[in-house]
């Protein structure tokens, strides 16, 4: 590691760069955590890109598949990785060898706007690891806000932690059940750092409460022959009989479904280790899908404002154009990110500036005033420095995403045709693109389950309930998803869903997949 430290210092030429491209992002407002860049071969770079962007992670067949993938997609010209960033404090950042000066540039400018996104997007705030991953209010912050987030260092330990698990258990038995493990990785809540909240587990019989049986009003003197023994015994055991039936475990669903299983499940020891480094790494990923667009888009939009307006000379304007180009160009049936995002943040930009927002502008039905709206209120670049810390992915498309904005930006859904077996424009329609788009952002894309019963049915089986949304689960995807389930449970696992607009239960209990309709 020490040798490969050595080789990646910048260039002097390069480090000069940096401080003044440093200086001019922190003078146009940006602020950012320190940051860290080396620079590294096409070999190097792809190796840490299979890591996930770190140097050291845990064994596991997935990284060398992952930098096969890439290692092939460079060689063969079909793609081309020119940054990476780390969400850590330090930030870390790679440049890649061979680039051009422009290129470098570019990086630099767009790597200090993603980490100004790290440090004060609210949904970063879950990575904080000195709050314990348990940030109550996520937008107060103390003015020397410094957090610890050296999760370079957090994922070198959970490296050594799960070799020490595989020098004792053996490679091929760690890797099946990591295996398991990593397809329940979705399996997260990622509002729970921000909840204060834990499952509870169930009372113990002797600290329940005492069963209290209503009485038949009677006279002292009367009481053993109005309510005599046998009938209090009775009605005991009737209300009893009643509340274990209606008693459930979980009380109220449960979204975090690896904390529940790392709770409840009966794990082994390394188990249990191997488990909590996949969900602790889960939560660790999750802001950045929860606001790829925003992130993306806020680095697109200070990249090109720092390039062209302070950093670039005019011999370098046409090499950049033509670089930036291609990373905002969209192709058929792919959403880009960066395009999507940097538009709506200049399209709240202008909007801001020009006074298009609040009561008065969405009152007036005037097409031709609203045309030349104009206040000049300026307040657009203070705007978007509230919004890169305040939203998420949903709520920035929820919130920004206009009519005008969809029509001019030429937005539309689209939707297989078996008449014609190929993808075709569905509708160009406001209402509907936005909420195709919203689908598809919320929770990542993933569907929503619940631990809804851990003694289903008085057979100790875990109960999961599928938060139906007008969306099928995917009966190859969930089968599998049911056999981790139940390598980690050691017991039969059932899924409440719908399927074909009809509830059933989805049941694995090792051998084969059944499923049963429900009553109504």
């Amino acid at each position: 590691m020490s040798e490969f430290a050595l080789k990646t210092a910048l260039p002097a030429y390069l480090r000069d760069q940096q401080a003044r491209i440093e200086k001019l992002a922190a003078e146009a407002g940006l602020d950012f955590f320190p940051t860290v860049f080396e620079i590294l071969t096409y070999d190097q770079m792809n190796e840490i890109a299979a890591y996930g962007g770190f140097p050291n992670r845990y064994p596991h067949w997935r990284f060398g598949m992952e930098y096969e993938r890439l290692a092939k997609s460079y060689e063969y010209g079909l793609s081309k990785i020119y940054e990476m960033v780390i969400n850590n404090n330090p930030s870390y950042a790679y440049l890649l060898e061979g680039n051009s000066l422009v290129d470098q540039k570019l990086v630099m400018a767009h790597v200090y706007a993603h980490v100004d996104f790290f440090k004060n997007n609210y949904c970063f705030r879950a990575t904080d690891l000195d709050t314990g991953g348990r940030t109550v209010d996520p937008v107060k912050r103390p003015s020397t806000y410094d957090p610890n987030r050296r999760w370079i260092d957090k994922m070198a330990n959970h490296g050594s932690r799960l070799r020490r698990v595989v020098a004792r258990q053996g490679i091929n038995k760690v890797e099946e059940f990591l295996d398991h493990c990593l397809s329940l990785e979705n399996l997260v809540n990622p509002h729970a750092p921000f909840s204060g909240k834990r499952p509870k587990a169930p009372e113990d019989e002797g600290e329940m409460q005492a069963t209290q049986v209503p009485r038949l009003r009677a006279k002292d003197y009367m009481e053993h022959f109005i309510n005599p023994d046998e009938y209090i015994e009775a009605q005991k055991k009737k209300i009893e009989a009643e509340k274990e039936k209606a008693k459930k475990f979980p009380e109220h669903s449960e979204r975090d479904v690896l904390q529940f299983l790392l709770e409840f499940g009966p794990l082994e020891r390394w188990e249990h280790e191997v488990l909590e480094v996949v969900r602790e790494e889960a939560y660790y990923f999750a802001p950045q899908w929860q606001t790829k667009i925003m992130n993306e888009g806020w680095a697109t939009y200070w990249h090109s404002r720092l390039m062209t307006e302070k950093i670039l000379d005019a011999s370098e304007i046409i090499d950049y154009a033509d670089h930036a180009a291609g990373v905002l160009a969209t192709s058929g049936g792919r959403l880009n990110p960066y395009k999507l995002g940097v538009e709506l943040y200049r399209n709240i930009e202008e909007r801001w500036d020009r006074g298009q927002f609040g009561k008065e502008w969405e009152e007036c039905d005037d097409l031709e005033a609203k045309k030349n709206w104009n206040l000049r209120l300026g307040l657009g670049r203070k705007k978007v420095f509230e919004v890169r810390a305040l939203y998420n992915d949903v709520t920035f498309i929820d919130e920004f995403l206009t009519p005008d904005f969809v029509r001019d930006n030429k937005l539309f859904s689209f939707s297989w045709s078996n008449r014609n077996e190929r993808y075709e424009i569905e509708t160009r329609e406001f209402r509907a693109v936005k909420e195709k788009l919203l689908f598809q952002l919320t929770n990542g894309g993933n569907p929503f389950i619940y631990v809804e019963d851990a003694n289903f049915e008085n057979r100790g089986e875990l109960l999961l309930k599928h938060d139906h949304q007008g969306l099928d689960l995917r009966q190859d995807y969930a089968k599998e998803v049911m056999k981790s389930l139940l390598r980690v449970w050691k017991r039969p696992v059932n899924v409440q869903t719908i399927a074909e607009g009809k509830p059933v239960v989805l049941r694995f209990e090792g051998k084969e997949h059944t499923s049963r309709h429900m009553r109504p």
